[in-house]
């Protein structure tokens, strides 16, 4: 306490230039209109600032909330659209009413499960897509990868965390593909040169096309359910050796700009690789 007082004492003239100057300002503001807007004007810039860079302290703080929320709701659109697709696809195709296909069913039929890629190359001949999520998130090895534009690829290699998803952009990996409202299949190939591009081969020669036209999924494997778009047919039809069509294909995807992507969980598949295998042991 006396330490406190010595200390007064000695900042006596600092501290009634202090008290003076604070009663000066406020006969200031109240005995002068002028000051007194002039004062209100500056407090009201400052407070407005410092309220402008908390508010966005606090936006930025929430950005990994919100993203995740429309990540989730995204996720929920496409599943609902799919299963929608597929119980339409159904309705054509009278099975719902001899029940050999539940609605109920097909509104179980596949899962989605969103993931962020964390490495991904697209300048090697073999390119693959490393992303955040792995067996402890129900990630399995040849499970489909979709983005919001279209196909990405398949899983390939899994462990608890990751997963890596062999792209459309690696020679080894053909994905059964279609003209959207045609019945004749073909395989989509990467042929190691564009990023934008691929190949889609083995199509029949008499197909009728045009520029422009939608190339989609089979569905035959179980990957990927049926019409998910692949990409659009750029260029002119050439005929190989074997006699069969060769189309340029622009990917949907652009493996440039990956960032998120699903996981496609087909329910269904185990049974239909189960029955596949016990018809190939029998031949």
């Amino acid at each position: 306490m006396q330490r406190l007082l010595e200390f007064l004492i000695g900042k006596r003239h600092w501290l009634l230039f202090l008290l003076c100057e604070i009663v000066s300002f406020a006969l200031l503001y109240q005995n002068n209109d002028y000051q007194r807007n002039v004062f209100l004007s500056s407090a009201n810039v400052v407070s407005g600032s410092m309220l402008s860079a908390s508010n966005s302290v606090v936006s930025f703080m929430n950005l990994r909330t919100e993203n995740k929320i429309l990540m989730n709701l995204n996720e929920q659109l496409k599943l609902e659209a799919l299963n929608l697709k597929l119980q339409i696809d159904a309705m054509k195709a009278d099975r719902l009413p001899n029940n050999t296909i539940t609605a109920d069913t097909l509104q179980n039929h596949y899962e989605l499960i969103s993931a962020r890629v964390i490495n991904n190359s697209v300048s090697n001949l073999l390119n693959y897509t490393t992303i955040d999520k792995g067996y402890r998130d129900g990630i399995r090895p040849e499970m489909g990868v979709i983005s919001d534009q279209g196909v990405v690829g398949k899983v390939f290699n899994v462990n608890d965390r990751y997963s890596v998803v062999i792209s459309l952009l690696n020679p080894k990996w053909k994905l059964s593909c279609k003209l959207l409202n045609q019945e004749f299949n073909g395989s989509l190939v990467w042929d190691g040169r564009d990023v934008q591009y691929a190949m889609f081969e083995e199509l029949p020669t008499h197909i009728v096309f045009q520029e422009g036209d939608t190339v989609v999924t089979t569905g035959f494997s179980g990957v990927f359910p049926s019409d998910v778009i692949a990409g659009t047919v750029v260029g002119t039809n050439s005929i190989s050796n074997t006699g069969s069509n060769t189309l340029k294909v622009k990917l949907a995807t652009d493996f440039r700009k990956l960032s998120l992507v699903w996981v496609v969980k087909n329910n269904f598949q185990p049974e239909q690789w189960e029955i596949e295998q016990e018809a190939s042991k029998n031949e």
